[in-house]
C-alpha cells in the first residue's frame, strides 16, 4: 500500500501545480534575456568598444552569442532529461519506483534556481564603474568557491569546478528533497540520500572528471 501523502508534500504539489508548458517559455525568455543584457555589459567593457564595432570586430562575438541563445532551450530541456534521469537511476537503484515524467517535470520547476546567480551577475556589473575588464564580468560567478578564492589564484583547470561549487547548487539540492519528498513520498530523510546518490555524487564525479581532463 502507498504511502499517503505528507501535509507538507501535498503542499509541494499545490505550489507547482501550473502549466508547464508556459512556466518553460517565461523561464527560458527570463534566461535569455538576462545572458543578453549581461552580454551587452561585457561588450560595453571592451575598451575602444564602439570603434571596434563599427570595424565588425565583434561579429564572432554576435554569432558565437545568437547560436548561445537559439541552443539555451535545447540545452535546459536535454540537462532536465539528464537531472531526471539520474533520480529515476538513483531512485531505482536505492529501491524506490518514481514515475520518470514528474522527475522531469519538477527538474523543469527547481531550474528556476540557476536564474538567480545569472541576475546577480547582471545587477554586479550594471554599473560601468563596478567593473574593471570584459574579462572580470565573464568570469564572475556569485557565491561560488572561485569568486572566494578568485581566478587570478587558481589555475585554469579548476575554474569551472569551482565556479560549479556554489550556493545555489546547494538550494538545489535542497529543493529536490522537497521535490523528491512530495513525489515518491518517502521521508526528508530518505529524500535526502537519494538527492545526495543521484544528484551530488555524480556532480562531484563529472567535476573531478572535467579539471582531470582540462588541457591547457
Amino acid at each position: 500500500m502507498p504511502k499517503a501523502h505528507t501535509p507538507l508534500a501535498q503542499r509541494i504539489q499545490e505550489l507547482i501545480d501550473f502549466d508547464k508548458r508556459l512556466y518553460f517559455f517565461l523561464l527560458l525568455i527570463l534566461f535569455v534575456l538576462i545572458r543578453y543584457l549581461t552580454n551587452s555589459l561585457i561588450l560595453d567593457a571592451v575598451p575602444n568598444s564602439e570603434e571596434l564595432e563599427a570595424s565588425g570586430a565583434f561579429t564572432f562575438f554576435y554569432i558565437f552569442n545568437t547560436l548561445d541563445y537559439l541552443m539555451t532551450p535545447f540545452a535546459m530541456l536535454w540537462k532536465f532529461t539528464v537531472v531526471a534521469f539520474l533520480f529515476w537511476l538513483g531512485a531505482f537503484f536505492l529501491g524506490y519506483k518514481v514515475p520518470f515524467k514528474s522527475l522531469w517535470q519538477f527538474a523543469l520547476v527547481a531550474e528556476v534556481v540557476f536564474l538567480f546567480p545569472e541576475l546577480i551577475r547582471f545587477l554586479v556589473y550594471i554599473n560601468p564603474e563596478s567593473a574593471s575588464t570584459f574579462l572580470e564580468i565573464e568570469q564572475y560567478r556569485p557565491l561560488s568557491l572561485l569568486a572566494l578564492i578568485g581566478p587570478d589564484q587558481t589555475a585554469q583547470r579548476f575554474h569551472y569546478p569551482l565556479a560549479t561549487l556554489n550556493l545555489f547548487e546547494l538550494i538545489y539540492g535542497v529543493i529536490w528533497v522537497l521535490g523528491f519528498h512530495s513525489i515518491s513520498r518517502q521521508s526528508l530523510k530518505e529524500s535526502s540520500v537519494v538527492v545526495f546518490v543521484s544528484y551530488f555524487v555524480p556532480l562531484a564525479i563529472f567535476l573531478t572528471w572535467s579539471a582531470m581532463v582540462y588541457r591547457d
